[in-house]
């Protein structure tokens, strides 16, 4: 297995998760909140998707598909559109709403996107720097790992709210 295709299989792995988390859930339940400050299927959907979204289309060079393909306007949301849920207030989490198939059709276009970029990557590539505020400089191969693993994390919270409604 070369490097394409491990971060292949590692994203494409995140889209499988994320419709079994929403897929025949109602506006309603996808807002549901297990507690005040907790956040919903539906937060956690979007944030993922655009966390993914910024930070692969800031490696890549490219414009993000929330705004290139006009995600943001078919969501509606009442953020600036470079929101990415980061540092959200509680009030800002219950701001979104959406349906499954807003969500999941966000999610898949911020995947294909992604799938296409990491398709191409050699392990050359992954030693690239593409962030130096840290110390150490951010590599891209640090940065694909930390959005794989912040997205699984936020998937598999999606997956436990998802449990407890189905209970």
């Amino acid at each position: 297995m070369n490097t394409a295709e491990l971060l292949t299989d590692a994203f494409g792995r995140i889209g499988d998760e994320v419709h079994a988390a929403v897929d025949g859930l109602s506006v309603e339940q996808l807002g549901h909140r297990v507690g005040p400050q907790a956040n919903s299927i539906a937060w956690l959907v979007w944030h993922l998707a655009r966390v993914q979204d910024d930070h692969v289309a800031e490696v890549a060079g490219t414009e993000q598909v929330w705004t290139a393909q006009g995600w943001a306007e078919r969501f509606g949301l009442p953020f600036v559109p470079r929101a990415t849920g980061y540092g959200q207030s509680s009030a800002e989490v219950a701001e979104v709403k959406a349906d499954a198939e807003l969500l999941a059709g966000y999610y898949d276009a911020v995947a294909a996107h992604t799938l296409a970029y990491v398709g191409g990557l050699s392990d050359a590539d992954l030693d690239r720097v593409v962030d130096e505020r840290w110390d150490p400089p951010v590599t891209l191969g640090v940065r694909l790992v930390s959005v794989i693993g912040d997205d699984e994390q936020h998937v598999g919270q999606a997956a436990f709210v998802r449990g407890i409604l189905d209970s």
